[in-house]
């Protein structure tokens, strides 16, 4: 195993990672927000601000509701500020979101309280409170993602969300699914799996990487659709690149052919800002523990309440309802902390705000992608255009393979990314300081030469 190196990046200045206390200190926080005649051309002024980590936190964004998100995503001295939420280790540049988005302090705090809780009241919380926290826990959930309550299932993760609909739906052996090659693997699996068991037919498709018009895209969709089709399953961001599909297009294109939409929002909810139903599809899964930052191990189930007498559940359940949403979410004993604590997670998100948090994480990957996208060897496998990309980002440089180029920037330069198909996937998030996002366009261009 390789172990992390002592100096991951020397010459990175010291403040890439934060390593102070906990809570900062009183100077830092008196010279954060000390103010100046407010000359500078966009810069956020900020007043006294009361104590307390999520506090702060309120009252800053109070300060900039009247700011456009995109014009604030460029503004480093509020968003120092919302980093110090985040205490991340000091040995290695993390630039890799996609698998697990930390939670904040506020939220990991809350969790770890929560813990403490169930742990001296067990069996008596159990018994007694969990379904509770666990309908507050769906009615916040709800109210975040835009729609109905009893639309609502609490998972475990994305890929429990989508077998639940994709081994649960009613099929016929010669029914058709379409499906993009570059859906996530355990997507695919679930569907080769039933149609090795009881028959199914699949019709994986290509679809553009960097179309110039995400048109195109929808085109293939509609191209690939035969008379026997009656799903297609697609991810809204694309978890290999980071390219945005024009979901509410396809998902109407299927609506007029009487073709149900099943839909992979691990890697858009809470990254890009909508509402689920918006999306036109029937069914959407995505992962909480990803760019919501709640605790590991929760995820969402969402389906059209017309649907969810049809589904069949994983797991066995006579005591919900066929058309209770709550008979997909018999797991079990669960870890209860955790559901327990995401609404401390939902409330850190909106306090930030939906809008101002998608239009920082795009800022982030426009600030790295366009010092390098015309370095010679260097290929960037992302759509460019705010409409089909946001953080994630994937990038190559001709002569390294994506595993060694992964390899090179953590062992040579302290940068841990992830080797995905045809590069390396970079995904930065609201903890990401701009000198983390310098020392990658260092590295990439030397590499380049």
């Amino acid at each position: 195993m390789r172990t992390a190196p002592s100096d991951p990046n020397p010459g990175r200045a010291s403040e890439t990672h934060d390593t102070s206390p906990a809570a900062p200190t009183d100077r830092s926080r008196r010279d954060f927000f000390r103010i100046a005649a407010a000359a500078t051309t966009g810069a956020v002024a900020f007043g006294a601000l009361p104590e307390g980590w999520l506090r702060d936190v309120e009252a800053a964004v109070r300060q900039v509701q009247d700011i456009a998100p995109e014009t604030l995503a460029k503004d480093e001295r509020f968003w120092s500020h919302i980093q110090r939420e985040w205490r991340q280790s000091a040995q290695f540049i993390n630039l890799e979101s996609g698998y697990y988005s930390p939670a904040a302090r506020e939220v990991l705090d809350a969790r770890c309280a929560a813990i403490r809780k169930i742990n001296e009241t067990p069996s008596f919380y159990m018994r007694r409170q969990q379904k509770d926290d666990r309908e507050r826990a769906r009615r916040l959930l709800a109210e975040l993602a835009g729609c109905d309550p009893e639309e609502i299932a609490l998972t475990r993760n994305t890929t429990e969300s989508l077998n639940v609909v994709l081994q649960g739906v009613e099929l016929q052996p010669d029914d058709e699914v379409v499906f993009a090659l570059r859906e996530y693997p355990s997507m695919r699996e679930a569907l080769e799996q039933r149609a090795e068991r009881y028959g199914l037919r699949l019709k994986p498709i290509e679809i553009p990487r960097v179309p110039s018009d995400p048109a195109e895209v929808v085109d293939v969709y509609r191209r690939a659709i035969g008379p026997k089709t009656r799903m297609i399953l697609v991810s809204h961001l694309v978890f290999l690149t980071g390219q945005v599909l024009p979901v509410r297009e396809v998902a109407a294109m299927a609506r007029e052919r009487g073709i149900q939409v099943v839909v992979d929002g691990a890697h858009s909810f809470a990254h890009l800002d909508y509402a689920i139903p918006d999306l036109g599809g029937d069914y959407f899964g995505a992962s909480l523990h990803k760019w919501l930052g709640a605790p590991l191990g929760l995820g969402i189930l969402w389906m059209k309440r017309e649907h969810i007498p049809n589904v069949w559940p994983l797991f066995g359940d006579t005591a919900a309802a066929k058309n209770d949403i709550r008979k997909f979410e018999h797991q079990g004993t669960q870890p209860v902390a955790s559901i327990r604590t995401l609404a401390d997670a939902i409330r850190f998100h909106r306090t930030i705000g939906g809008k101002r948090k998608e239009a920082r994480l795009r800022y982030l990957k426009d600030s790295w992608t366009q010092r390098v996208v015309d370095l010679p060897r260097v290929k960037l496998h992302t759509p460019r255009d705010a409409a089909q990309s946001c953080a994630i980002a994937n990038v190559s440089i001709d002569g390294i393979t994506p595993a060694k180029l992964a390899e090179i920037l953590y062992d040579r330069y302290g940068i841990f990314t992830v080797a995905v198909h045809m590069g390396v996937r970079v995904s930065p998030n609201l903890f990401t300081r701009p000198s983390d996002l310098d020392a990658l366009v260092r590295a990439i261009r030397e590499l380049a030469k």
